[in-house]
């Protein structure tokens, strides 16, 4: 393919000349370069707040095959961060908008959007990827992908009569995923490849756990913070009241109600009940943690990174020479012009 706009000329200077930085194996070919931008197919699970950049930055730095998928669509409160959408795009879908952005504003690249559920899909369509790239926001689905990932491995013929010797796997059926994810300032990404790494149901009690889950004991006889008392008037005023009926986090009468008896809590044990607000209660109710555009910003450059250096991986087995790793400079770059309002 032919680059007429230019976009990607910096990234060739590093592709296609040799350097200090460089892997010992690599030796600069166009047939390298061809590859990455021909052949490399990613996969990017989730348009929203970790999605759009990602979707962003691989377009940019030169993948051109890239799937992505995601359920949901757009709302209003999702335009703060989620840079690829506008006000016109609200109740749409958020993978045929991202994708439809991406692929009007950097030429050549094609993005393909799935709007459903990631169970939706077979072992044909995964396989068909070199790398996954996870936004997933909950656990129940990182494991479901997990699972599907782990499946595709196929066990290479032993060909050695040890019963002892090492299961080995077909490294082409390996399918590594880069699983990020934030919550609030904090974020993280994994590299998990099947049978190489632990997988993420290894990782799993790693994950913090729930921010406002506090002991009964706390809550009702030492509360300490308006969290504390807004926890007490959600697990034991409002059960003495409604029993088992599940509390409306976007209810207004639902809200004001936990709010007035989380006050009445704090007084009791002199804690100041101005700091129960409308918002605070159903920050809590709800389990809301603040969304913050810098943490999935930096979080998915380090996926990027990640995903840059495994393709060099990837062509070895391909029997193809592998990439320059120097291919992140670019992005480290572009970050630092972007803070300095150079870019």
């Amino acid at each position: 393919m032919t680059d007429v706009t230019g976009q990607w000329v910096d990234i060739d200077r590093l592709l296609l000349c040799n350097g200090p930085m460089a892997l010992d194996a690599f030796t600069p070919t166009q047939k390298a370069v061809d590859w990455f931008r021909e052949e490399c197919r990613v996969l990017v699970i989730g348009a929203g707040g970790l999605g759009c950049e990602l979707l962003k930055d691989l377009a940019l730095v030169g993948f051109r095959h890239i799937d992505v998928i995601d359920m949901d669509t757009i709302d209003y409160s999702n335009l703060n961060r989620q840079f690829l959408f506008r006000t016109g795009d609200v109740s749409q879908s958020k993978a045929h908008v991202a994708a439809a952005f991406v692929n009007k504003r950097v030429y050549g690249v094609q993005v393909k959007a799935h709007h459903n559920r990631i169970e939706d899909f077979g072992d044909d369509f995964y396989s068909a990827f070199h790398i996954v790239v996870s936004g997933l926001d909950n656990i129940r689905a990182r494991r479901w992908l997990n699972i599907q990932l782990v499946s595709q491995a196929v066990q290479e013929q032993n060909d050695d009569d040890d019963e002892d010797a090492p299961i080995k796997w077909h490294p082409k059926t390996l399918i590594t995923c880069i699983n990020g994810g934030t919550e609030g300032w904090k974020g993280e990404t994994r590299v998990i490849t099947p049978h190489n790494t632990p997988c993420f149901e290894c990782l799993v009690d790693l994950f913090p756990k729930d921010p406002y889950n506090f002991p009964m004991c706390t809550t009702a006889e030492k509360p300490r913070s308006p969290e504390h008392c807004i926890v007490f008037a959600m697990e034991k005023r409002w059960v003495e009241k409604f029993g088992e009926k599940k509390i409306d986090g976007d209810n207004e009468v639902h809200i004001n109600m936990i709010m007035e008896w989380a006050k009445e809590h704090a007084k009791k044990f002199n804690l100041d009940d101005k700091a129960v607000t409308y918002n605070l209660t159903k920050g809590v109710v709800k389990r809301i943690i603040p969304a913050i555009a810098s943490t999935n910003a930096v979080s998915q450059q380090l996926a990027q990174m990640k995903l840059s250096k495994l393709s060099q991986e990837l062509m070895p087995l391909l029997k193809i020479l592998p990439i320059l790793q120097v291919i992140w400079v670019a992005l480290v770059c572009q970050q630092i012009m972007s803070l300095m309002k150079l870019a």
